[in-house]
């Protein structure tokens, strides 16, 4: 697995923009399969930054029902990935 895909996208919500002005916590949907090594070597590698900490929090996909016919959303993987103070990501800023 490369680093493009163990970092899928950035999450990009109004909790999470707060983590990231006032605690310097950046989050990521990742690969379910990834642990918390390869995240950090991951970003830093991608975005060359001094990663500190990552934690991580893996998602059940919920059951959703369309008449009487049951499927299931996909479950996912969280990572909130802390930095050192006066680094950023330049992908987050325009968000």
């Amino acid at each position: 697995m490369t680093n493009r895909d163990i970092i899928k996208f950035p999450s990009v919500t109004e909790k999470n923009n707060i983590q990231r002005l006032n605690q310097n916590k950046y989050a990521f949907i990742v690969h379910t399969d990834s642990n918390k090594i390869q995240i950090q070597k991951a970003v830093q590698s991608i975005f060359g930054v001094k990663v500190v900490s990552v934690n991580t929090q893996s998602r059940i996909g919920k059951l959703k029902r369309t008449g009487r016919y049951e499927g299931r959303r996909s479950s996912w993987k969280k990572a909130i990935v802390t930095i050192e103070k006066g680094q950023n990501i330049p992908i987050f800023e325009g968000a």
